[in-house]
């Protein structure tokens, strides 16, 4: 198949994250290279675009559609949580804009056999870095009730998700769960049918949740927000989509403690820990798809873009 993937809230995040046409940027979850190629239309000769991204798909596909580019862009196979040793390894230590789209992927999601869609029976995958050797199935099959409990109510924020996890482990014990079908059906039976009919599909926070718990999403995020500050050079801007409240909570968190990090007591006059803002928070309020972008794309709509600006 094909890759494809619109890539939400283009301009937006280009317009906010190139500052210098003769800058480095990092994009570091290319995709299929929609974002990039856009940065590429506005650099000059000495600019250049870096791009990470795990999924080998993407990979291929965005070597194909940035390859006019010639030698402006580098595409590298590795975590956005790995960029700071991987610049390190091409020599770069500093560079002038980062973006991150948290989203995944069109293709991703329409390629039954990636086993991410509820919508698609297929094997449970999930994984973004096929490399990796745990897949979706391992979780529904091996993760105790309280441990499967804790991942759809804490990443699907599912207010059935105990009901959720019990018929898991009551299935399993019967049969081994192989399919994104199978645990479709076994989440349907688990919650109550006039839930269904107005909360959009059943299974779409328990999937979510086994995605991110597998892939590590939210972890990778917050172990990587402050590195990503830090390699940027004064006036370097960090742009992040996020696509539910549970990324966007961790960004909005850590922009305003990189902005105003001092931990003083409110009454104390004057700061005495030492802690030194490292620049400001762009986006005061998050930049929103617009009407138009929404009703073209509806895998826009919970997007929400953040920017953060190296002082």
């Amino acid at each position: 198949m094909e890759f494809k993937h619109t890539s939400v809230l283009l301009k937006e995040t280009v317009d906010g994250l190139v500052t210098k046409p003769d800058g480095i940027y990092v994009d570091g979850t290319l995709g299929g290279g929609g974002h990039s190629y856009e940065v590429c239309t506005r650099l000059d000769e000495k600019g250049s675009i870096i791009g990470i991204d795990q999924d080998e798909a993407a990979i291929e596909a965005a070597g194909v559609r940035l390859k006019d580019f010639g030698e402006k862009v580098t595409i590298v196979r590795s975590n956005y949580c790995d960029m700071k040793s991987r610049l390190h390894e091409l020599g770069i230590d500093r560079v002038d804009g980062i973006m991150l789209d948290l989203g995944v992927s069109s293709y991703q999601l329409d390629t039954a056999e990636r086993g991410f869609s509820y919508r698609e029976d297929a094997p449970l995958d999930m994984r973004m870095d096929r490399r990796q050797m745990m897949t979706a199935r391992d979780i529904v099959n091996t993760y105790s009730e309280m441990d499967l409990y804790r991942v759809i109510r804490d990443y699907g924020e599912d207010k059935f998700a105990k009901n959720i996890a019990k018929h898991i482990v009551v299935e399993r014990s019967k049969r081994s769960i192989e399919t994104t079908g199978e645990l479709t059906e076994i989440i349907r039976h688990a919650i109550p049918m006039k839930y269904q009919v107005k909360s959009g599909h059943p299974a779409k926070r328990t999937f979510q949740a086994i995605r991110i718990e597998l892939n590590r999403e939210l972890e990778v995020l917050r172990d990587s927000l402050d590195d990503m500050i830090d390699m940027l050079n004064p006036g370097g801007r960090l742009c992040i989509i996020t696509f539910h409240s549970l990324e966007d909570r961790i960004v909005k968190s850590s922009f305003k403690k990189n902005e105003n990090p001092c931990v003083c007591p409110s009454h104390f006059p004057v700061c005495v820990c030492g802690n030194v803002s490292k620049g400001r928070v762009i986006t005061r309020k998050p930049i929103l798809p617009s009407e138009e972008e929404m009703l073209e794309n509806s895998r826009s709509k919970s997007a929400k873009l953040r920017i953060f600006e190296r002082a």
